[in-house]
């Protein structure tokens, strides 16, 4: 069984990059199994001051969950079958280390998302998975 992973950030790149996906599947002669994983950022550590953690933990759930709505709505439409989990993190790393711990084969993703940080062709968060990950990725323009 193939493990692809998919992270969403809502964007309309990541979006594509499922649409992508969604195309390609039916290259893969194994089974695939796929993951969508949007990546929450933390709040600033006064935040906890305020709110308590599960406060926190289901405001990250909430985003996450709206983040991943337009993803999960592309699968479910095409039946292709589809796990999703939402970190808490910075998006790189979390992303690198769910593909890794999840022992990913490949990870599919957009070349510029949401962050408002990005270099001129291809988006930070994808530039940092790039170099910490050794599986391989798929950029969708």
């Amino acid at each position: 069984m193939l493990r692809l992973l998919v992270p969403i950030d809502g964007s309309e790149t990541s979006l594509r990059a499922v649409d992508h996906l969604l195309k390609k599947i039916g290259w893969y002669k194994n089974t695939v199994e796929i993951h969508l994983l949007n990546v929450q950022p933390h709040l600033h550590q006064d935040v906890g001051m305020f709110v308590s953690h599960e406060q926190i933990r289901e405001f990250h759930h909430e985003q996450g969950l709206k983040a991943l709505k337009g993803a999960r709505d592309k699968l479910d439409a095409a039946g292709a079958p589809y796990v999703f989990h939402i970190g808490t993190g910075e998006p790189a790393h979390v992303i690198a280390h769910y593909a890794r711990e999840r022992r990913c084969d490949q990870i599919f993703m957009g070349t510029r998302g949401l962050g408002s940080v990005a270099s001129m062709l291809i988006g930070s968060v994808t530039i940092k998975v790039i170099h910490l990950t050794d599986i391989p990725v798929v950029l969708v323009k």
